[in-house]
């Protein structure tokens, strides 16, 4: 039962709310009754109780607590410009304080990010405190493959992401992204087109008018 409107929930195995997201889970041949609330919402929050029809009759009451969906936050700007052969440092943290997130995955691209992978040179470091969780992410030796987007999924947070651009000696802002870079010559065109226009608009009007000789009357 739901304290805040004494709305009865489940009974037995049966539901009595137009909620779907609520459920009773009763596994056979036990005496464990479970409430199931799916895609929990704050609204949810309050008290629940479980009550059995013996006399006297047995309660308990049990408080649900909803938490704001938590945030992973990679410290630094999103986009992280590194030289090529030193190395990348990431650094997420999770402010989860009743529930520290059970792992911290870090992704390169769509692949997990795993110190035991061929490549080599990757270290992480997960500590865990009042204040947080923090995941560290070192990856030794840059090259150019390991550009990309790197991404932190803890269990019970959003995800962070950042990206990494190793650089091989040129600036930053030297550098093309997406379809800045393919649209250029594009634009190019565009200025160059009307400027050749105007170029042999004002060649026609410079020119001297041509005169052609009048036939004689002899040709006539």
């Amino acid at each position: 039962m739901r304290k805040r409107d004494l709305h009865i929930l489940t009974s037995n195995i049966f539901t009595y709310t137009g909620d779907a997201r609520f459920g009773v889970i009763h596994p056979e041949a036990s005496d464990e009754w479970n409430l199931r609330i799916e895609y929990v919402q704050k609204r949810d929050a309050g008290i629940y109780e479980c009550q059995v029809n013996t006399e006297p009759k047995i309660n308990m009451a049990i408080l649900l607590a909803v938490e704001a969906a938590a945030q992973a936050n990679i410290w630094g700007p999103e986009e992280v410009y590194v030289k090529k052969g030193s190395t990348i440092s990431l650094t997420c943290s999770i402010n989860v304080h009743s529930t520290p997130p059970g792992s911290v995955l870090w992704y390169h691209g769509a692949a997990v990010v795993d110190f035991d992978s061929p490549r080599g040179g990757i270290s992480l470091e997960t500590e865990k405190t009042e204040a947080g969780t923090t995941s560290k992410l070192l990856v030794t030796k840059a090259a150019l493959t390991d550009s990309g987007n790197y991404t932190c999924v803890p269990s019970n947070a959003n995800p962070a992401s950042v990206w990494v651009h190793v650089l091989n000696g040129e600036h930053p802002a030297a550098m093309q992204h997406g379809e800045h870079g393919a649209g250029a010559p594009l634009c190019v065109r565009c200025l160059c087109l009307p400027l050749l226009a105007s170029l042999l608009a004002l060649l026609v009007r410079a020119r001297p008018p041509l005169h052609l000789p009048l036939p004689s009357p002899a040709a006539r």
